[in-house]
């Protein structure tokens, strides 16, 4: 089963909740993940994965910049209906509290409606979404450094459960579907 994780980072803090993210998936017997910054990524090797998640900075409660240019280009699958019925996750960092995060995951489970995927999220019986999370993905805050030569307000450990988490979902949710369970 093939998991392709792609995102935009700009100052590590979305890569950090992306390897996350990946390192949940591999969690999961069978699960083969490939793991792309947005610049690396290949949209035409999509058609042959069983799960996408894909995540980014919010940026004022929409998708990155970067995250976005790369979704722009999956016009071929979605008029061929190549992405239709893969299992699909989103996630996302924010500045501030407040900042957008639900309305950055809605943002990026859009395009994967369009394209006819089932979204994954987290619901309430993970235990990590109890913690802090939300049932459209995982978005969490890494305040703002106080100056730019203080190192990152990196995701701490509790956030980082919620990113395996959601890759942990996501791979059983793809194996049970790819051995006809699904459902």
């Amino acid at each position: 089963m093939n998991i392709y994780v792609v995102y935009d980072s700009e100052d590590g803090h979305t890569e950090a909740l992306a390897t996350a993210i990946a390192q949940g998936a591999r969690s999961v017997g069978g699960a083969k993940v490939h793991f792309h910054h947005v610049e690396r990524a290949d949209v035409h090797v999509l058609d042959r994965m069983d799960a996408i998640i894909w995540g980014c900075p919010g940026h004022f409660g929409t998708i990155s910049a970067g995250l976005k240019t790369w979704i722009d280009k999956l016009g071929y699958l979605w008029a061929n209906g190549k992405l239709v019925d893969k299992i699909g996750a989103v996630f996302c960092t924010t500045a501030t509290e407040h900042g957008g995060v639900e309305a950055t995951l809605l943002n990026l489970i859009t395009p994967m409606l369009h394209q006819g995927m089932i979204i994954a999220g987290l619901p309430a019986t993970v235990p990590e979404n109890a913690l802090y999370g939300s049932y459209y993905g995982v978005g969490i805050t890494c305040p703002v450094e106080s100056s730019p030569d203080d190192p990152p307000n990196l995701p701490n450990e509790d956030e980082l459960a919620l990113g395996r988490a959601l890759g942990r979902r996501v791979a059983e949710l793809t194996a049970k579907f790819a051995s006809g369970q699904g459902g």
